[in-house]
């Protein structure tokens, strides 16, 4: 999120001598993206952040993937991916390309023996069940059903979980995730027609400074590869940092819906965007009012991206026998639209309390085994009439 934030001590100038009261050097770091162009902040440590103790051996997390050229639609279940205890072994990716990769996840206990950093992906961890704690070098988050926490690519972080029920919608971008240009103006602000402002974004809070030397495992993803990393000292040795390159939460709660007479198309509900990808949330809103309005959406071709629906919760009026946990896949280059009996069933509507996050792809994606073995089997074929 493009604007200005810090916590803790910081110099009045930057690369300047920074100096503890017992005259020990502070280490300064510069946490910066796409070269020195993108968002950046600078982190003050107390130990420099690059002392190695050990490098393990690396072991691969790539997707296998299952179905390459894809043009068939599906429906995949997505609470029948298994819970795991540890956190990075409970994500499953389903459905990936260059671009991006779609993850389910349902960890059932805490990161307390090692750190993670994802040095490729920006990561967007959408709640859907759950709470907990996200920690990190630049601070604490508290997160609970329905929060977006977005994880800046190359965050040293931590979660704890508050209980052992926990599923998380994960989107790994790598390409930055921004909010959508035509929400802010030229200086970065959010505008007045955005269907949410700077007030709904939490910042990090709670910055707890570690001054602890020891070995602190922290499992680097690089290319589809984990690397243990075996540093000196405690990766959350921060005592003060500023700057625009942050981890942040925003909740699909606070997501004010625009409306219109008649239906409105899918980018008045997008909430990020990349170069390659948009998400965008489905929320409780109010449906059309032109007298004659048909609420559900009309039929349209996916040429140029693929669609994937997330839901959430409620009853997602364009689709027949949907759950929550159920991913849709519409593959760009065929139609797709209600199913028969949604747009009927629309009409004289006047609200909907559907909860659902939608994620746009530019380029296909791919299914992976993971996501053949929750499939339903037969969604592409649920349009007929009965």
């Amino acid at each position: 999120m493009p604007f200005y934030h810090t916590l803790g001590n910081i110099p009045p100038k930057r690369h300047t001598i920074h100096k503890s009261k017992k005259d020990a050097f502070y280490y300064e770091q510069l946490f910066g993206t796409v070269g020195f162009d993108g968002m950046s902040s600078l982190l003050y440590h107390i130990h420099r952040p690059t002392s190695v103790k050990k490098i393990q051996e690396p072991y691969s997390v790539a997707p296998k993937v299952a179905v390459d050229k894809n043009l068939k639609s599906y429906r995949l279940k997505g609470f029948e991916v298994p819970s795991k205890d540890d956190y990075l072994d409970s994500r499953v990716p389903v459905l990936v390309n260059n671009d991006v990769q779609i993850i389910l996840a349902s960890p059932q206990k805490s990161m307390a023996n090692y750190f993670y950093k994802n040095a490729d992906a920006d990561e967007l961890l959408f709640i859907h069940k759950g709470s907990g704690t996200l920690k990190t070098m630049l601070g604490e988050l508290t997160f609970s059903y329905g929060d977006y926490v977005l994880i800046p690519r190359g965050m040293i972080y931590q979660i704890e979980f508050n209980s052992t029920d926990n599923r998380l919608f994960i989107v790994e971008s790598y390409h930055p995730l921004y909010t959508p240009k035509r929400y802010r103006n030229h200086f970065g602000q959010l505008l007045e027609h955005s269907p949410y402002c700077e007030r709904d974004i939490r910042r990090p809070e709670n910055l707890k400074t570690h001054d602890q030397t020891g070995d602190f495992l922290i499992k680097i993803k690089k290319e589809q590869m984990i690397h243990p990393y075996v540093y000196a000292h405690h990766p959350f040795d921060v005592i003060g940092w500023d700057g625009y390159n942050y981890p942040y939460i925003f909740s699909i709660h606070d997501f004010e819906p625009i409306t219109g007479r008649i239906h409105q198309p899918p980018p008045v509900h997008q909430t990020f965007e990349t170069s390659a990808f948009v998400v965008c949330s489905f929320c409780p809103r109010l449906y059309d009012y032109h007298p004659k309005s048909i609420p559900a959406p009309y039929n349209h071709s996916n040429i140029d991206s693929d669609e994937v629906i997330y839901y959430v919760d409620g009853d997602f009026m364009s689709r027949n026998d949907i759950a929550p946990g159920h991913i849709s896949l519409h593959p760009g280059g065929i139609p797709h639209g209600p199913h028969p009996g949604a747009m009927e069933r629309s009409i004289g509507q006047t609200k909907t309390e559907e909860l659902a996050v939608m994620v746009d792809t530019f380029k296909p994606l791919k299914l992976t085994q993971a996501a053949l073995d929750i499939d339903d089997g037969k969604y592409w074929k649920s349009w007929l009439d009965k």
